[in-house]
């Protein structure tokens, strides 16, 4: 048994760093001048029209600083805007741009069609069970995470 453990762990370590590798670089020719962690970003916004920095520091679980410094990038972009809270004038809150909004639009069709050039290569039902695995290894992430 602990062998078998073993040897899924070796094929997992394999496949994961070439379907990340592989997959960032095919992500990659869709972005632009736009890192993955700033796609997230915009994405992120996108759908929740306002967001804060501390938000995004939670949700992608890093540092304030670095998303300062990503925010920061993406307003040097046009991407995204910095405004005051109505709520709260101390809280700096972020949306997106028209610039930012229209890239994002216009990528996220590249994305899908991308996505959906490997999808096809599977049925209906392995899909369902990748992405109902896919699920449960991020639920199992976010709970080893919470347990820290």
């Amino acid at each position: 048994m602990e062998r078998s453990i073993q040897q899924f762990i070796e094929r997992y370590l394999s496949i994961s760093f070439l379907v990340n590798k592989r997959g960032a670089a095919l992500m990659k020719c869709e972005l632009d001048d736009v890192t993955h962690d700033q796609y997230y970003v915009l994405r992120y916004i996108y759908k929740h029209k306002v967001c804060t920095s501390t938000e995004l520091a939670d949700v992608f679980a890093v540092n304030k600083s670095a998303v300062t410094a990503m925010t920061n990038r993406l307003v040097e972009k046009g991407m995204i805007a910095r405004g005051k809270d109505e709520g709260d004038r101390r809280i700096i809150s972020l949306s997106l741009t028209e610039k930012g909004e229209q890239w994002l639009v216009e990528t996220e069709q590249k994305v899908y069609e991308l996505v959906e050039k490997m999808m096809t290569k599977l049925s209906h039902e392995e899909i369902e069970q990748f992405i109902q695995t896919y699920e449960k290894l991020a639920m199992i992430l976010q709970e080893m995470e919470d347990g820290k």
